[in-house]
């Protein structure tokens, strides 16, 4: 058969034009033939595998037809390619192909330096009676080299150059193959493809949208990321702004080394983006450029080498933004690739662009208030009452102008000291005034009294104001010089918008293709500054001030409280009726804007301050959208952001609105105090701060003065500080506890369990804290290493407590844990105590856990000095020491179990630090003694602690005391040898005691009887005496007996002082006692 391919020329590879992969049937694999129809225009949405799958196809069904007769050598790959490859269409009869429904492409070149053009149809199975293939181009030649052979080495399929190649704006005319140039009204790029029109995902791209963690068995959540997809907006592609991962793939197979390039808007780093390529053995190529760097302003152009052979492209974001913010979208557009060795056919223009002659390269684009079709060769202009933007596709009719159309602004100064109201239409005009009930412009140059100077500026000669020289001040009338003693105080302080400062500019930046429009985005109106009204809702208006560098009155050092070197305060004022944002971002040497703050919706005056800790070239954006949603016209015109006052200041070369107070010099000139120094009023010299104090306030806000330090902590060295050297004295009612916890000064870190955003997305808080020691320094960082890479490290936040965003390396596939979002929780140390508030933060206690009642929690306060719009006052950090001996070194940290994120509230940060580093040293109150048994007369006494145990180190327990003893035998020996003594001498005393109660009793008896017989003798006396020694034993009758009671009675009868016993007698005429 004529053209039929000859026995042993079979093909190496199977062609796929612009989608290759690896087909194959048992080890066969075919490599991506050179050209591509129509690459950058393909519209279909299905891509990847069924795109592949269909070319692939229709090429295996012409190259089985190609090798009909070359035997059956090659009969089982090409019935292996037409089973696997073909969809096939049975039981139709088919038509033959027409001319419109195939296009021709090469296949790769085979061993002998030949290759074969073959007619593949645009749909495979749609038609039949394909033209046969030719001999195409021969293949280009190599010399051999390295010994591996002689004469002239074939570039093999896929890795050698093609032969020929056309020119940008030419193509490869696949019937004749030859170059020809490209029409009017089309281009090409000789050896490469574009993509710019994104009106949907053009073919060839694959389109996946996966979670993360795609193993975690949380279908539903997988399910929902199947939208999360790249979405086509016209010019350009933007990416999902959820926790998805969204991937953008484009496979090409070079014949010869080219590049990739696309040009991209990176506005938020909240979201990971990254590009890379692969070859077709999934290996990364150009892995420095994978992690992309976020843009500042507008579209910012990227360019990637590219190898020969299989390229697979990726464009991949993923969104780690977990608070309620939703980050902007990645944008890309005007894809390009070269390396591609032919293309055999050119692009026509796309609608709003024009090629005016043949051979074009690229497109021009349509200027404004013109338009073209797809193809066109040149711009046609609207009509009178139509318009269009540039680059439009077709006229709008314009609509009639209303209040919302125009704005006003005001004149500068002239000679006499006003200025003039105006009025303009907004750029661009889009409205027609000739239509009924059009609104007209309204009348301008009503002059008013222009408002004073700004302060630290004046009026001169002329009209304009002019800054006050260094060493004076003003309040914006006159310059007057700082008294004796005193020195300005530099800065910039703007609240007076007649003319826009010089330092200042402003302009709009589209919310449709983010190109900037050269035109002003907020007017002065005297009072305030405010957003004018853009070319649609949707565009961002811009406003910028630039600082060139910072003049600190004194250096700051690492060791300090803050590094604060300035700080910008501005008031301001959002009035929306929709969903409008105002945004607040901060920029470093002329490098990414990072956004510091977003305020939505209607906020009311308000002030907002924020610290500068870099001494370089700042430049401070203010951004005001009012909907994110772009419509025809303008209808939110009247949402406006409004800027009152900016102060900024210690700027470089700045001036001065007040003077503060210092020490004067010999030379009468005036120098900060050192380090660790204040003014002293009185005297106005610098004095030292004793220790116990560190230097509060900054120069900016006056003259600082010696601030007495928080309960806990001490000075530094340079007084810029306080801080807790690691341990702490506490007392406690009748004890004096001391604590010292120096491992805790080497910081430690805290992860909160696993979170999931809606869509799946696997995350968790880690905490980092660093409590004491290091004369203050701050030993505790959290990293953003999202889009570290090439041309910088990671954006690392220092502070005593911090934290950051960590998705485990399983979920992203990463070598590392990606960690992004990092905060400052604590930048200084307010004090450490037990009481449960401390300077408006409150811990309570009722967070964790309950403490041992003899033992209080050490509780240390931190508070940050990031103020954010929930957190007025700045961020806070609670720390609970917590006593357990048994956790030695650093112990547990932990959260509270009713706010596992660590915080309640957003504001304040709780946790507790379970140690042994949190027990006080031990001392003599915290053991006790045992005494042992006497046994063989020694005796021991043991000391054992307290339980339970609440301390650590410190003092170890006494030794144990032994001493000598006597037994229970000896004392029990003792014991009955007293008791007999003691019962024989009661036995003798109660003798002798009942000895002499006889003799009383012989004697009273003898006196009674004589009583008695006198009673008849008169004369006789009525007592006798009865001197001692006379006969006891006569024998007495007694008429009674006395008692016990009675005997002694009478031992304790008085003795006269003759020394008888003097006893009562009782006479038997009267009854009076008398004593004898």
């Amino acid at each position: 058969m004529p053209g039929a391919i000859p026995k042993g020329s079979v093909p190496d590879a199977v062609p796929r034009g612009s989608v290759p992969g690896a087909y194959s049937c048992s080890r066969g694999r075919g490599q991506v033939a050179a050209g591509a129809r129509r690459p950058g225009r393909w519209r279909g949405r299905g891509s990847g595998a069924g795109a592949r799958t269909g070319r692939a196809a229709a090429v295996a069904t012409a190259v089985a037809a190609a090798m009909a007769g070359s035997g059956a050598r090659w009969m089982p790959l090409a019935l292996c390619l037409a089973v696997i490859l073909s969809p096939g269409r049975t039981g139709e009869q088919l038509h033959v192909c027409k001319e419109s429904e195939y296009h021709y492409e090469y296949t790769a070149c085979d061993s002998s330096g030949s290759r074969w053009r073959v007619a593949v149809p645009h749909t495979p199975g749609l038609c039949t009676g394909l033209p046969d293939p030719v001999r195409g181009t021969e293949c280009c030649k190599i010399p051999a080299r390295n010994g591996m052979g002689s004469g002239w080495q074939v570039a093999m399929a896929g890795m050698g150059n093609e032969a020929f190649s056309c020119k940008a704006g030419e193509f490869l005319e696949m019937q004749t193959q030859t170059c020809r140039p490209c029409a009017a009204g089309t281009y090409s790029l000789g050896t490469g493809v574009r993509f710019d029109e994104w009106d949907e995902v053009p073919h060839g791209f694959a389109n996946v949208a996966t979670n993360l963690e795609v193993d975690d068995g949380f279908g539903d959540a997988a399910e929902n990321c199947t939208a999360s997809t790249w979405v086509p907006l016209g010019d350009y592609v933007a990416s999902n702004t959820d926790e998805c991962t969204a991937t953008l793939m484009y496979a090409v197979s070079l014949k010869q080394s080219g590049t990739v390039t696309f040009e991209y808007i990176y506005p938020d780093s909240s979201i990971v983006f990254e590009f890379f390529v692969q070859n077709d053995q999934c290996q990364p190529t150009v892995e420095e450029s994978r992690w992309m760097r976020t843009t500042e302003k507008g579209w910012e152009f990227h360019s990637v080498e590219l190898s020969r052979g299989n390229n697979v492209l990726y464009w991949r974001t993923t969104a780690f933004s977990v608070w309620s913010k939703v980050p902007k979208p990645v944008l890309v557009r005007n894809i390009g690739i070269t390396g591609v060795a032919f293309t055999s056919e050119c692009f026509p223009c796309k609608p709003g662009t024009f090629a005016p002659a043949s051979g074009s390269t690229a497109c021009q684009l349509c200027p404004a208030d013109t338009f073209s079709g797809k193809g066109a060769t040149a711009c046609q202009p609207c009509d009178s009452d139509t318009y269009a933007e540039p680059g439009s596709g077709s006229c709008k009719p314009r609509p009639p102008c209303t209040d919302k159309d125009f704005f006003y602004t005001h004149t500068a100064c002239d000679a006499s000291g006003e200025t003039q109201l105006m009025y303009k239409w907004a750029e661009p005009k889009i409205c027609s005034e000739e239509l009924p009930q059009a609104a007209r412009l309204p009348s301008s140059g009503v002059k008013t009294q222009c408002p004073p100077c700004n302060p630290g500026f004046a009026k001169g000669n002329s009209s304009t104001c002019q800054p006050c020289p260094y060493g004076f001040y003003s309040n914006g009338s006159a310059c007057l010089s700082c008294p004796e003693g005193t020195e300005p105080v530099l800065g910039l302080e703007y609240k007076w918008w007649n003319v826009l400062p010089p330092n200042m500019e402003t302009t709009v930046l589209s919310g449709i293709n983010f190109e900037y429009k050269g035109i002003a985005g907020w007017e002065v109106a005297g009072d305030y500054i405010y957003t004018a009204a853009g070319a649609s809702d949707s565009d961002f208006m811009i406003l910028t001030l630039v600082v060139p560098g910072f003049s600190p009155p004194s250096p700051v050092l690492e060791d300090t409280e803050s590094r604060e070197v300035a700080r910008i305060t501005f008031v301001f004022e959002t009035l929306c009726s929709v969903g409008c944002e105002l945004y607040f971002m901060v920029g470093v040497n002329s490098h990414t804007n990072t956004p510091v703050e977003t305020w939505t919706g209607s906020t009311g005056k308000q002030s907002y301050t924020y610290l500068v800790e870099k001494n370089a070239t700042v430049s401070f954006t203010w951004a005001f959208q009012r909907t994110p949603y772009h419509e025809a016209g303008r209808r939110f015109t009247s949402d406006v952001a409004k800027l009152y006052s900016i102060n900024v200041t210690n700027v470089q070369g700045g001036v001065a609105s007040f003077c503060r107070r210092c020490a004067p010099q010999p030379t009468g000139s005036c120098a900060p105090c050192s380090p660790g120094s204040a003014v002293d009023p009185s005297s106005g010299t610098c004095q030292p701060c004793p220790p116990g104090t560190y230097l509060w306030g900054h120069p900016s806000d006056g003259t600082p003065t010696c601030h007495p330090c928080g309960p806990g902590t001490r000075s530094n060295q340079l007084r810029s500080l306080c801080y807790n050297n690691c341990s702490l004295a506490l007392a406690l009612p009748g004890r004096m506890l001391h604590f010292e916890f120096p491992s805790l000064g080497q910081g430690a870190g805290v992860g909160t369990g696993s979170s999931f955003t809606p869509k799946g997305l696997r995350y968790s808080h880690h905490f980092h804290l660093s409590l004491c020691g290091h004369q203050g320094r701050k030993m505790a960082s959290c990293a953003d290493n999202v889009t570290a890479g090439l041309g910088g490290p990671a954006r690392v936040v220092t502070s005593y407590v911090c934290q950051a965003i960590l998705v485990p390396p399983d979920v992203t596939g990463a070598r590392a844990a990606v960690s992004s979002q990092p905060i400052s929780l604590g930048d200084h140390l307010l004090g450490v105590t037990t009481s449960s508030v401390l300077d408006g933060i409150v811990s309570p206690p009722e967070l964790f856990p309950p403490s041992h009642p003899d033992l209080p929690d050490i509780i240390f306060f931190f508070r940050s000095n990031d103020m954010t719009q929930p957190c007025s006052s700045g961020r806070a950090t609670t720390i609970r020491l917590r006593c357990d001996p048994l956790r030695i070194g650093t112990g547990t940290l932990a959260v509270p179990s009713k706010c596992p994120e660590g915080t309640c509230d957003g504001c304040t940060f709780h946790f507790l630090w379970v140690t042994a580093e949190g027990c006080p040293r031990c001392s003599s109150s915290h053991h006790r003694p045992i005494v042992g048994a006497c046994i063989g007369g020694v005796q021991k006494t043991t000391y054992v602690w307290q339980e339970p145990r609440l301390c650590h180190g410190g003092d170890a327990l006494p030794p144990q005391v032994i001493q000598a003893c006597r037994s229970v035998d000896f004392w029990l020996k003792v014991g009955i040898s007293t008791g007999t003594c003691a019962a024989v001498l009661l036995a003798a005393l109660a003798a002798y005691f009942w000895k002499k109660t006889q003799k009383l009793e012989y004697k009273y008896s003898k006196l009674v009887m004589d009583a008695a017989a006198r009673e008849t003798d008169a004369t006789s006396p009525d007592s006798c005496a009865i001197m001692e020694g006379e006969d006891a034993e006569d024998e007495l009758l007694f008429a009674t007996e006395m008692s016990l009671f009675g005997k002694l009675k009478a031992l304790t009868a008085k003795r006269m002082p003759d020394g008888f016993d003097s006893v009562p007698l009782k006479t038997s005429s009267s009854s009076i006692d008398r004593e004898l």
